[in-house]
């Protein structure tokens, strides 16, 4: 008799925080002003996250080797240009349909995630990131509660 072994959703554990954050801002400048309030050192990646062919989210990440830490920043929606023909008053304009990473959470703008080992490190960002102008509200979101928590895997 042979034993089977099953792996489940749950095999992949990694301790990180994942923050929300609302602002109107384009990602190159909330990038600037996080560099700036954070002291970070965010660049932009060379590849961007791919979920289909056609959707994509552009992801902005920073090692920390003084704290031992690995930050993303990353987008939360993304637009998807559709080629559709129509013959109305719009018909030479075209449509998008909109992307979220995290549809539970389709609010926020913006998602930080940050791969620590130190559990005192939210409550200093979010403070900080609140100190930031263009930002609206920054919080700290429940990775446990999330059905899409295997989009944040990358």
């Amino acid at each position: 008799m042979m034993a089977i072994h099953k792996i489940t959703d749950d095999f992949y554990e990694d301790s990180f925080t994942l923050l929300a954050l609302h602002s109107s801002m384009e990602d190159y400048a909330l990038v600037y002003a996080l560099n700036l309030c954070l002291k970070s050192n965010f660049k932009r990646s060379s590849k961007d996250l791919d979920i289909s062919e056609h959707i994509s989210f552009p992801i902005f990440e920073w090692r920390d080797n003084s704290n031992d830490s690995y930050w993303t920043l990353i987008t939360n929606t993304s637009l998807q240009e559709e080629n559709t023909v129509r013959t109305d008053l719009f018909m030479n304009e075209p449509s998008f349909t909109k992307h979220q990473l995290v549809p539970e959470h389709k609010d926020a703008d913006y998602l930080l995630k940050i791969e620590h080992d130190d559990d005192s490190i939210e409550g200093k960002t979010v403070k900080k990131l609140l100190t930031i102008p263009k930002i609206i509200t920054a919080y700290v979101l429940d990775v446990d509660h999330l059905k899409s928590k295997n989009n944040l895997i990358f």
